[in-house]
Order: structure tokens, then C-alpha cells, then sequence
């Protein structure tokens, strides 16, 4: 059964529910039947050439309409309704005659609007009402239309005829007119840094009473107001009453990577709205950093790049155990570099995003001070950043080291060959980061496991690492080797010096400098995932380090996890089950201990960031 509205037209009109099987039977009398079918038409103005459209789904929110006959009265005790789905005007009971049927259709909200809608006798009164003050734009829609038609009656074999001349399509048009209101940027990375955008309007006055027969009246005054542009381009207003243009202002806030604002203000003068039509105010806005050359990546410059991540649960085990595309130095987790095309290449080898960063290089061909190359708001956890450079497309200003401003030219890609670069960041993250003095070159092994495998495919006491895990090694890595030299964790090694031995027993003793300088050499590791189904739980030795799953997710907080950590730790120093390093006091009491006690001082302080344990990714 379909929904439907009758419409009776008695002493004044009625919305009741009512089915289309139900109106087909109507109690008795005489009359004609007519159906309308509601169409509405775009703005006058729009890009696309003017058609009409009728809705599949629901045209209208609310449908008000009326029947007036040659003298413009409102015809009562007709029936009628509106079918929302077919966006058609039943009408039944119609007499011989000329009438004119007036519609007022409205998509959205009109209680936002604060508009009236009265009952009407005759087409000269008001009918649809908007504020006498008018301090925001019109939210809904309203559409209306006026269509002469007649019903006469002619002779025929069976008797009288009845005919009913009318258009079968009425083509509904917008009361209110809009403006649109655009900008252009002559540098992308001013647009997206754009902190906010406003219109002020002059004042002007809007008619506020529509008539049944069409026609505006009343004024309404709007002071001057701002509105802001920030999400909302398009404004709806009721007619200007009077021949009156629109005026006004718009005003763009930007600010810049050194964290300066700029504000522009540019006039617009559009023509008299009228009903149905589209008016555009175009900015092009001129900015004092049209001819910057950094790359200032604001939050929203990096969202609608759309770069990728690294080490997400979906990369293939090809991509993160290739050395040459999946590999990272604990002191060096930002890596900078400029590829073959020109594009600036960063990658984040951290599971904790990193703010305020300024990418410095220095070109010898172009300046022997650095210049600021680039600037993120933020460089997100697990980056993989790709970005042209202007420096190679187009003549730029760039700032030095020193304050000065210099105009480059376009630079050949040869010129990025002998470039250096440093990174500068006031996040107290990358001063932790910095504090990472004696990197470990970290490399993702599957040794033989499948990581496609449910099981992850076993081999021996492996089995296949997923990007889960390579993330929480990323984790572990960074908090090891930012520990070593932490002045806490030299105190406690010279404090239990005593208890620290080598191979050779307990009497074999090992000085805590010896042990500073072998965590503090230069190691490379590759990777895996121990598969515990043998009764092993860590494997570790030479260039070799493996835990297994529960270690990676716990290390935060279990001290037995971090005792697997550090026992395959000293494999790789070189120390045998015989020493203190593994089943000795190292690992077991001073090693596993602090790095728990002292979490909250390390740069990855928390399990919250990976949130590994709620993986779907994770063997079961």
C-alpha cells in the first residue's frame, strides 16, 4: 500500500493519511479526475545544461497546493492527494471550468527557517511567510509553481464527455536564490592551510511574503552579518526586494610554517538576487607565500594525498621482509631522501605520530646554509610520504638557516645527488628520538614461515612474522636502544657490577663498561617470530633475534616477556647460557625490571599506540 496524503477542500485545507485504493472509491458525486506530475528544475545558472528532474525517492518533504478558480478563489470540497514516491498531484471532483493550481513544495527542514505557511481563500493573499529578520541563510528548499488548467465537456456516443486540459508535468521552481562562493589558490599549499574563511555581508533587504498568485511583498532587513565559509560554500536567500545589487566582503585566514597568520579581505559586488537563479563571487587570492617554495603540509595537505603506511596489516610478505624496502636504524627512524623524479621521499619507522617537523637541505649548487625544503604538521606513525619538490619545477623563495630569503630557479634533478639534510622538530617525542646515539640496523625475516598460513606455516622454531608483529619490533627496538644510554640504566649496571659474568661462570667477570660498549656497537638484526609449538620461546645469536608472539605484545608491562627479550639479547652480545646474560642476573632481575619500571621514560611509553593485543591480525 502506497503513502499517500489526501487533501479535501472544505473550509480550509486538511493533510490526512490516506491509500491510493481507498481514494479510487471516493463516496459518490461527479467530477473529473486529473493527475500532475511535479518536476523540479535547476537553478538558472548552474554548469550543467537547465533540465528537469523528477525524483525516484521522496521529492518533497512537505507538499502544500491549492485549486482557484477564474475569479481566484480557493475551490472547496474536492479531494485529492499528493503520492511522495510518484512526486504526483491526484486531483477528483474537478467541474467544468478554468482553474489554476498553485503548489508549494518543500525539501528539508522549514522549522529551521522560522517560515509560516498560511491557509488561503483567494490567490492574492499571503501565503508562504519568511522572518522579518533575516540573520542566517535559508536551510530548506522551497519550490513553487502556478498552472492554468480546464475542464469541459464534450458530446460522445455514451453520453458526455468530460476532458480535463492540463499539462501533465509541472515544473516547480526555487522561490529563493543562492550564491556560491569560490576561491583560487595560485599555491596549493596556501589552500590547504587556510584557517578560516568568512563572508560579511553589507546590508540589503529580502521580500518575505509570497503570494498564492506568485507574487513578493513585504521587506525584510539583514544587517550587516558574517557567515563563515569554512564548510559551507552555498548560501540560500529569500529574494532582494527592489533592484538593489548584493555587497560584501570575504575574508581569508591562512597561516603559514612558521606559524604566522596572514588575513585578506576581498570586495564582491553580485547583481539583484531573484528567485531560481545562481550568483558566483570567485576569489583569486594573492598571498605573500604565492612564490614559497617549502612544502608546507598541514594536516589537511597530508590527508588529501592520500600517502600509504608502512608495515600495515595488509602488505604483502614480500614488500616487508625485502631489506631494500623494509629496514630501519633505530637512530635514524625518520628517513629522508629525494628520488630519481624529484618527489621528496619520508618514511616513519615509528608506532607514534611526530608534530611540528621541518625538513632543512642543503644544495650546494643552489646555497652553501640549509633551506627550509619542507614543514609537516604532522608526520604520521609508520609514514610513507611522497611529495614533488618545486625546487625542481619551478623558480621558488626559500628560507636559510640564516633568516635570508634567496630566489632559486628551477633546479635540475642532478642537483639532489649531493644534497644533505637535517630535521627539526619542537615535539618533545623527537628529542627522545635524538637521544638514540647507537642505532641497531633492524631487518624482517620470515625464516621459512608462512605468514599466509593460519598457523603461520612453522619451519622449525619459526614461523611466519606479520606486519603486527614488525610494528611491535619497531616499538621494542626503539625503547632498547634509547635505553642504553640512559644515564638510569648506566647506574644500575655499575651498581650490580659484582653480578655481571661471562662464559666462564660466575668468576669469569665482565665490567659494566664492557657491557655498556657491546650494547652500544653497531649491530644489524633480522627479525622473526619464534613458533612456540616445540617448547621454545626466544631464539637469538649473531645477526639472529626471534620472541615469541606473546613477548612482542607484553614487553610494555611482563617482566618474564622482557626476560625472553633480553636472554636472546645476550645470545646476540655473544654470551652462552653460562653467563649472567641469559639465565643469569641480567636478564632475569636488572634487564627485564628496569625496562618495565622505566617505560614512562621511553619513547614509545605505552602499549596504547599499537593497541597490538586487539588485532585481528594476530595468530589465534
Amino acid at each position: 500500500m502506497k503513502k499517500s496524503f489526501w487533501i479535501t477542500f472544505l473550509c480550509s485545507l486538511m493533510l490526512a493519511a490516506c491509500s491510493r485504493e481507498e481514494w479510487m472509491k471516493p463516496p459518490g458525486g461527479e467530477g473529473s479526475k486529473a493527475v500532475f506530475v511535479l518536476q523540479c528544475a535547476d537553478y538558472e545558472g548552474e554548469d550543467v545544461p537547465s533540465r528537469l528532474v523528477t525524483s525516484k525517492g521522496r521529492t518533497y518533504d512537505r507538499v502544500v497546493f491549492y485549486v482557484a478558480d477564474e475569479a481566484g478563489r480557493v475551490v472547496t470540497n474536492l479531494k485529492g492527494f499528493y503520492d511522495y514516491a510518484a512526486s504526483e498531484i491526484h486531483l477528483e471532483g474537478l467541474q467544468e471550468g478554468d482553474y489554476t493550481l498553485l503548489v508549494l513544495g518543500i525539501r528539508g527542514d522549514a522549522g529551521q527557517d522560522g517560515v509560516s505557511i498560511r491557509k488561503l481563500n483567494n490567490v492574492s493573499e499571503p501565503w508562504l511567510i519568511f522572518p522579518a529578520q533575516l540573520s542566517k541563510p535559508l536551510e530548506a528548499d522551497y519550490f513553487y509553481s502556478r498552472t492554468s488548467f480546464s475542464v469541459s465537456r464534450k458530446p460522445g456516443v455514451g453520453g458526455a464527455e468530460i476532458i480535463v486540459s492540463a499539462p501533465g508535468q509541472i515544473v516547480q521552481r526555487r522561490i529563493a536564490g543562492r550564491v556560491d562562493f569560490s576561491f583560487a589558490f595560485r599555491n596549493p599549499y596556501v589552500r590547504t592551510a587556510v584557517v578560516h574563511k568568512e563572508v560579511i555581508w553589507d546590508a540589503v533587504s529580502f521580500y518575505t511574503t509570497l503570494s498564492g498568485d506568485g507574487s513578493l511583498s513585504g521587506e525584510a532587513d539583514m544587517q550587516p552579518v558574517v557567515w563563515p565559509l569554512d564548510s559551507v560554500a552555498s548560501f540560500c536567500l529569500p529574494p532582494a526586494s527592489g533592484e538593489v545589487p548584493l555587497q560584501g566582503a570575504v575574508t581569508v585566514l591562512t597561516r603559514d610554517y612558521r606559524k604566522n597568520q596572514i588575513e585578506r579581505t576581498y570586495d564582491f559586488t553580485v547583481d539583484s538576487l531573484v528567485s531560481n537563479r545562481i550568483y558566483r563571487v570567485h576569489t583569486p587570492v594573492v598571498h605573500p607565500d604565492d612564490k614559497a617554495g617549502v612544502m608546507f603540509v598541514t594536516s589537511m595537505a597530508y590527508e588529501e594525498g592520500g600517502h600509504a603506511k608502512i608495515l600495515q596489516d595488509e602488505e604483502r610478505k614480500e614488500i616487508y621482509t625485502d631489506t631494500r624496502q623494509r629496514s630501519f636504524d633505530t637512530s635514524q627512524p625518520l628517513q629522508v631522501e629525494i628520488t630519481d623524479d624529484g618527489r621528496l621521499h619520508m618514511r616513519f619507522y615509528s608506532p607514534r605520530d611526530l608534530s611540528d617537523v621541518l625538513v632543512r637541505a642543503r644544495f650546494p649548487s643552489v646555497s652553501d646554509e640549509y633551506i627550509d625544503l619542507a614543514y609537516f604538521d604532522t608526520v604520521p606513525a609508520f609514514a610513507d610520504f611522497y611529495g614533488q619538490i618545486p625546487l625542481f619545477t619551478s623558480e621558488c623563495m626559500y628560507r636559510t638557516v640564516s633568516g635570508k630569503w634567496i630566489k632559486v630557479p628551477p633546479q635540475p634533478l642532478t642537483a639532489a645527488l649531493d644534497a644533505s639534510y637535517e630535521v627539526i622538530s619542537g615535539d618533545a617525542y623527537w628529542e627522545k628520538l635524538q637521544a638514540i646515539r647507537h642505532g641497531w640496523k633492524v631487518t624482517f625475516n620470515l625464516y621459512g614461515g608462512d605468514p599466509d598460513q593460519p598457523n603461520g606455516g612453522p619451519a622449525g622454531n619459526w614461523m611466519g612474522i606479520r606486519p603486527v608483529h614488525c610494528r611491535e619490533v619497531v616499538a621494542f627496538f626503539l625503547n632498547f636502544t634509547y635505553m642504553i644510554d640512559m644515564q638510569e640504566h648506566e647506574d644500575i649496571l655499575r651498581a650490580n657490577e659484582d653480578r655481571l659474568y661471562g662464559n666462564g661462570g660466575v668468576t669469569d667477570k665482565v665490567s659494566a663498561e664492557t657491557v655498556l660498549k657491546q650494547m652500544r656497537q653497531p649491530r644489524s638484526l633480522r627479525v622473526g617470530l619464534v613458533y612456540t609449538g616445540n617448547g621454545v620461546l626466544g631464539l637469538g645469536g649473531g645477526d639472529v633475534f626471534g620472541a615469541y608472539q606473546g613477548a612482542w605484545l607484553s614487553h610494555y608491562t611482563d617482566t618474564y616477556a622482557c626476560e625472553v627479550m633480553f636472554h636472546e639479547l645476550g645470545h646476540v652480545m655473544g654470551y652462552s647460557h653460562d653467563s649472567a646474560f641469559t639465565y643469569g642476573p641480567w636478564a632475569q632481575e636488572l634487564m627485564n625490571q628496569f625496562y618495565v619500571d622505566h617505560l614512562y621514560l621511553m619513547p614509545i611509553d605505552s602499549p596504547d599506540y599499537l593497541k597490538s593485543k586487539q588485532s585481528p591480525a594476530l595468530y589465534k
